[in-house]
């Protein structure tokens, strides 16, 4: 038996593909895809921008998380509950 690698299975490696974003970058790389499309990239990412305080929320789902935040969470003017000691009692 004789191991021999199968020929023809492996994909066309494009050394000059091109990623292009939403925002209008380019990126040139190596891919087996010779084209691709992205909505985000490096260049406009919120992370790498430093923008990250900045969220895009259309639905208002942000503020909604936000409000149900502050409406749990403890007041400072009260004060926290402290567990009262209970009673037990000695089995013989």
């Amino acid at each position: 038996m004789s191991s021999v690698m199968k020929e023809n299975i492996h994909p066309v490696y494009h050394s000059d593909a091109t990623i292009t974003c939403a925002c209008g970058n380019v990126i040139k790389t190596g891919s087996t895809k010779e084209k691709m499309e992205v909505e985000i990239c490096s260049k406009c990412h919120p992370f790498f921008t430093g923008q990250e305080g900045k969220i895009l929320d259309t639905a208002g789902r942000v503020e909604k998380f936000k409000a149900r935040k502050a409406a749990t969470a403890p007041k400072a003017d009260k004060k926290p509950r402290v567990k009262k000691e209970t009673k037990t009692k000695k089995i013989a």
